[in-house]
């Protein structure tokens, strides 16, 4: 079958590692289903694996991707849960087994013609949902919905005031779209200004060029770029506010701004991926308030290295998304 994959690490330059071409079919063990892949969309997770961040050489070939949305044998609609994990050894959260693992981590991943994965990893797809939209669920949004929902510490009800640091990226634009529909006032920083009339087009209620003062200290920061916006992220909350930090995009060793995390009484507050159970509650989130992830463009399988090289461009706004 056709598929992206791994076969080589380069750290500097990761797409000198990225082949497409024909990989095996999977064969799925007991407990385990085949999925006819209808869309996967693209994770920087995806280049940190070409790069050797968590895909040893031992794994290679590797077929990369996390998320993904198509048709069991049976002929379910499915998204993809991608967090690959006992429930029962992370007190009821697969995410906190400490032996948990992402797809294309250590099994085959989504971009490919057909994935196997656990059949607990699968989740019904709402009709109100393309492919296309479902496929950019599981790794970014799923991301997002924990760190906004179930880790920022706002109020269930609305109401709270959000500062999401990086407009633009997929983890980013989509806290951005479920704080609002959450009824929360939300701020966003980019450097970019495109990005940020793009942002204020999604309904961010202010959009700041980075490090830029904010009209008034909020109660969370979501914190995906790391070191570049780390300060700027203290310096915004509110005494007693809370950053969620899901991701380093700019370098993982930030200054510690110790003084003020406790004279402040700051939280700061670890988000990784998100449960199967979140998962159902994202989509239902999704069902109920119409809200959509937007999807910067979609190409098919075959043209997977030009969708890679605009990832690590970084020239774009929402999700990239191929359908074999």
């Amino acid at each position: 079958m056709l598929a992206a994959a791994a076969v080589s690490l380069h750290p500097d330059a990761p797409l000198d590692g990225l082949s497409l071409g024909e990989q095996p079919e999977p064969a799925p063990p007991d407990g385990w289903a085949t999925v006819t892949v209808r869309a996967a969309s693209l994770n920087h997770h995806d280049l940190f694996s070409l790069r050797g961040v968590g895909l040893p050489a031992d794994r290679l070939p590797m077929i990369l991707g996390c998320d993904a949305a198509g048709v069991t044998a049976e002929g379910e609609e499915v998204v993809v849960h991608a967090v690959i994990g006992d429930p029962a050894a992370g007190a009821g959260d697969e995410t906190l087994d400490p032996r948990r693992t992402l797809l294309s981590e250590l099994h085959p991943g989504t971009l490919a013609e057909r994935v196997a994965v656990p059949r607990r990893n699968l989740v019904p797809k709402p009709a109100g949902l393309t492919w296309e939209e479902a496929a950019c669920l599981p790794t970014a949004w799923l991301t997002a919905y924990r760190m906004v929902v179930s880790r920022a510490g706002l109020p269930a009800a609305g109401g709270g005031t959000l500062l999401v640091q990086g407009a633009g990226g997929g983890v980013a634009t989509a806290a951005l779209l479920i704080g609002k529909a959450a009824g929360h006032t939300v701020f966003v920083t980019s450097r970019d200004e495109g990005k940020r009339a793009r942002a204020t087009a999604l309904g961010a209620d202010g959009a700041f060029e980075s490090g830029a003062r904010l009209p008034k200290r909020v109660d969370a920061v979501i914190e995906t770029v790391g070191a570049a916006t780390w300060s700027h992220s203290v310096k915004s909350l509110r005494p007693g506010g809370r950053i969620v930090v899901s991701g380093a995009t700019s370098g993982p060793n930030p200054p510690a701004e110790l003084t003020r995390i406790f004279f402040l009484q700051l939280s700061v507050v670890g988000s990784t991926m998100g449960s199967r159970d979140e998962l159902v509650d994202l989509l239902a989130f999704l069902e109920r308030t119409g809200v959509r992830p937007p999807v910067h463009q979609v190409r098919p399988l075959s043209a997977a290295r030009a969708a890679f090289e605009q990832l690590a461009g970084g020239d774009v706004f929402g999700k990239l998304v191929l359908t074999p």
